[in-house]
C-alpha cells in the first residue's frame, strides 16, 4: 500500500533539513521507491515501519541513510563537454603560467557521486599536460554518499558507463579491462582524494583551491542553502580560482561575491 502523503512529507522535510536537497511534492514516487529499497537492505518489512523508525529518532544512523538514498547520482564521463574545454583551453593553461613558482594546483569537485567528473579530470589533466607531471596536482572529490564514495574509489565502471561520454582512445589508455567492465588505472586514481562531506554541514579546514568545481547539484537546494554554500566556497578559492557550475545553474537571486566570465561555449565564476 502507498506511503501516505503525511510519512512522504516527513522524509522529505528529514532530507531538506540534514542535506539541503529539496525534494519537491510531486517527488513522492522517487521518496516511496528509494525508501522500499533501504528497507529491504535493512532487513524492515516495509516503507512504512522504516518511517516508523524515523519519527522515533532512536536511530541517527538510519537517517544518514535515508538522507544519502535520496540524492540524485545522475553523471557521465566529460559531462556537458564545453567546461572541459574552457579548462583544456583556458583555465588550466592560464593556472600553470601563474603558478610556475609555487607548481602546484588544487582542485575541488564536489557532490561527484559515482567518481566520472573527477576522474574526467584527472583525465583531461594528464592527456594534455604533461608538464604537471612534477607538480603537486591536488584533486579533492566529495560527496554525501559512502556508497557512491567506495565506488568512486574503486574505479570499475560498466561498459555502459564508460559509453557515456568517454572516447574510445582514453578508455583504452586510462582503462584496464576487467571481465565485462572496466576499472580506472592506478595512476590516475592515485590523482584524487575521495572523502565524504555533506554540503550543508561543517567543512575540513582544508586549504584554498585553484578550482571548484560543483555541478549540477545546487538545482536541488533552496535558496537559503545556495547563498551559504557559495558564501562558504569563497573562503576556499583563491582570489584567481574559478567556480565552474552545471549548465543549467547560475547565481540569479543570490548576493554572493562572484563575477560571471563566458569561455567560449561554457561559463565559470570568478571571485570579485
Amino acid at each position: 500500500m502507498p506511503l501516505a502523503t503525511d510519512e512522504i512529507d516527513f522524509v522529505r522535510n528529514l532530507v531538506a533539513e540534514r542535506s539541503g536537497n529539496v525534494l519537491s511534492p510531486s517527488q513522492g514516487y522517487l521518496v516511496e521507491a528509494k525508501l522500499k529499497t533501504l528497507a529491504q537492505c535493512t532487513g524492515m518489512s516495509s516503507p512504512e515501519q522504516l518511517v516508523a523508525e524515523l519519527r522515533r529518532g532512536s536511530a541517527p544512523q538510519l537517517k544518514d541513510r535515508v538522507t544519502e538514498a535520496m540524492t540524485i547520482n545522475e553523471t557521465s564521463f566529460f559531462r556537458d563537454i564545453h567546461p572541459f574545454d574552457a579548462l583544456r583551453e583556458v583555465i588550466v593553461p592560464g593556472l600553470i603560467e601563474r603558478r610556475q613558482a609555487m607548481r602546484q594546483i588544487s582542485i575541488w569537485c564536489a557532490a561527484c557521486s559515482s567518481g566520472q567528473e573527477p576522474y574526467s579530470l584527472a583525465i583531461l589533466l594528464k592527456e594534455h599536460f604533461p608538464k604537471l607531471a612534477d607538480w603537486s596536482v591536488r584533486i579533492v572529490a566529495t560527496d554525501i554518499s559512502e556508497e557512491m564514495l567506495n565506488r568512486s574509489r574503486e574505479g570499475i565502471y560498466t561498459q555502459f558507463e564508460v559509453n557515456r561520454g568517454l572516447p574510445a582512445r582514453l578508455l583504452v589508455k586510462y582503462f584496464d579491462r576487467l571481465g565485462a567492465t572496466w576499472q580506472v588505472q592506478q595512476s590516475v586514481r592515485k590523482m584524487i582524494d575521495f572523502r565524504k562531506l555533506n554540503l550543508t554541514s561543517p567543512w575540513p579546514q582544508w586549504p584554498q583551491f585553484d578550482i571548484v568545481s560543483i555541478r549540477n547539484v545546487l538545482i536541488y537546494f533552496d535558496q537559503p542553502s545556495k547563498q551559504t554554500i557559495f558564501d562558504r566556497i569563497r573562503q576556499h578559492l583563491r582570489q584567481d580560482g574559478y567556480l565552474i557550475l552545471g549548465g543549467s545553474e547560475t547565481l540569479l537571486g543570490l548576493n554572493v561575491p562572484y563575477r560571471r566570465e563566458p569561455i567560449d561555449k561554457s561559463v565559470c565564476y570568478r571571485p570579485q
